[in-house]
């Protein structure tokens, strides 16, 4: 494959699961090889369920200054500037949907835009210690604690993250998954049963095939390990599973490579950008 086919190929690879180790870390290896690759002229990006402020942190001596997807393509934002290139929120809904939630004695971390700055919220002493938890394990200037009901729904909210039991978050799934873009699965590291509710609009699927435009990328080439990858998968003309991903999704991957604690993207994506013969698992021949 020669450099200018190369470089009309946008590569989107998932984080958690995917890119990251299970210890919720990037390699030293892995960010090295990436800069190497985007220096050279490779198309890379990463789509993140995350937000600037948490995937910097996990993914740090990573330097590339593509474009990143977050908040489950909620937003593009740029990575050197941190300008937003798109965004959604959910408008006149937001009120609703809280107002849902809170019947279901559910008391989520709403992420808003506030006097123009990007902010979680979580109720101090009716959220239950998952969420505390959540909010304790960030220290960004996002964070903001309030101790009135009222104060969930301040701002242009974006995001709904519920953490609770699954007989509380499943009868919330089914009501809304039509409606909205939502996100039920198990969190990886914790254990625990999430729900993340966010605009329609917004998908990592669609937030790629946008920034495969605005690069004027020809290809979408992805990578990704849970269901939620599934819709992004779909859009992509490959995608590889890594071989950590749930079922559902290796049944409808292109190819099934090796496992995040064994930087397999990073090794697919050498082996693609210099030519070298790959076997199944996306290893050099």
């Amino acid at each position: 494959m020669d450099m200018k086919k190369k470089q009309r190929t946008l590569y989107v690879s998932d984080l958690d699961g995917t890119l990251l180790h299970s210890d919720e870390k990037i390699s030293e290896y892995a960010a090295r090889k990436l800069n190497e690759l985007a220096q050279g002229g490779m198309l890379f990006s990463y789509a993140t369920a995350r937000s600037i402020y948490s995937a910097k942190k996990v993914t740090q001596g990573l330097n590339v200054s593509i474009p990143l997807i977050l908040y489950n393509g909620v937003c593009i934002m740029d990575n050197r500037t941190r300008k937003l290139l798109t965004q959604c929120d959910f408008g006149a809904d937001a009120p609703k949907i809280l107002k849902k939630l809170l019947a279901a004695d559910i008391y989520p971390i709403v992420y808003s835009f506030i006097e123009g700055r990007e902010r979680f919220s979580y109720h101090t002493t009716l959220s239950n210690a998952a969420v505390m938890d959540f909010g304790a394990s960030r220290t960004d200037e996002r964070k903001r604690p309030v101790d009135s009901v009222e104060a969930l729904g301040d701002g242009n909210i974006f995001y709904f993250t519920c953490i609770d039991r699954k007989e509380k978050l499943l009868p919330l799934y089914e009501y809304y998954k039509d409606t909205y873009s939502c996100y039920y699965s198990t969190d990886i590291y914790s254990g625990e049963q999430w729900l993340e509710i966010v605009p329609k609009a917004a998908s990592k699927a669609r937030a790629a095939l946008q920034l495969k435009e605005m690069l004027g990328a020809g290809r979408l080439v992805v990578f990704g390990d849970h269901v939620n990858d599934i819709p992004l998968f779909s859009v992509a003309d490959e995608a590889y599973a890594v071989g950590n991903a749930v079922p559902e999704l290796k049944a409808i991957a292109t190819g099934v490579i090796g496992t995040n604690d064994e930087d397999a993207v990073v090794n697919w994506l050498e082996n693609e950008f210099f030519g070298r013969p790959q076997d199944s698992g996306g290893n050099a021949k």
